[in-house]
């Protein structure tokens, strides 16, 4: 699937394709709603319709992966209440593997994500998967989400780089159409980011798993 030889540099997403994005899923749709419940003094459903309408205005904009914004907007501190369920955050199967033969293959791997700031400090002091890093980049720095061609202009100019050369891994298919209408020619999803939901995707080649394309570590 992978042709390793054509490749110098992996950019992975990592709210579900490195972490299991059933933290996140649970989060928003169960954890937030029951704890708004709680503090605001509302009904639980009326919490959670009132939530899911507020969150799917901004789907695929900056602010929907803002904390800051949604702890303003919410009267909330959404970072404490990510902390409350922290033990839900997993490194999804082969990852750290795969990270590491990335590194011994001489690649040059990025963490690239729509993740705030804060919420990559908590998943990060739970996995320390960032030491495996060359770069680590969270669209905050750019104002602009993975979504928009705004951010890939803005990561070229900070980390040049080939799109030709690149593969980038990402569970968000509307990440991926962006990516690819930039030009970056090696492009796969995750058919499963959150372990306790089936999917499969359909328009771009997709793994379950990372030890589906493990790179051949060289010999010593």
């Amino acid at each position: 699937m992978i042709d390793w030889q054509a490749i110098d540099t992996v950019m992975l997403d990592m709210d579900g394709t490195l972490l299991d994005l059933h933290f996140d899923n649970y989060f928003w749709l169960h954890h937030l709603p029951a704890r708004y419940s709680e503090i605001h003094g509302v009904d639980f459903e009326a919490a959670r319709a009132k939530l899911a309408a507020r969150i799917d205005e901004h789907v695929g904009s900056l602010q929907w992966y803002c904390l800051e914004f949604w702890s303003d907007a919410l009267e909330l501190d959404i970072r404490a209440l990510k902390e409350e369920i922290k033990h839900k955050i997993q490194i999804r199967p082969h990852t750290e593997e795969f990270l590491d033969r990335l590194r011994a293959a001489g690649k040059h791997v990025m963490l690239v994500t729509n993740a705030h700031p804060q919420s990559m400090s908590l998943k990060f002091e739970v996995t320390q998967i960032d030491k495996h890093f060359d770069l680590i980049v969270s669209s905050h720095e750019f104002s602009h989400a993975k979504e928009a061609q705004e951010f890939w202009r803005s990561l070229a100019a900070r980390e040049p780089f080939d799109p030709a050369r690149t593969l980038f891994v990402d569970d968000t298919l509307r990440v991926l159409d962006s990516a690819r209408d930039f030009g970056i020619a090696h492009l796969l999803a995750i058919h499963q980011p959150d372990s306790q939901v089936a999917r499969r995707v359909a328009g771009y080649p997709a793994i379950e798993h990372f030890s589906e394309i493990m790179p051949e570590v060289p010999r010593g």
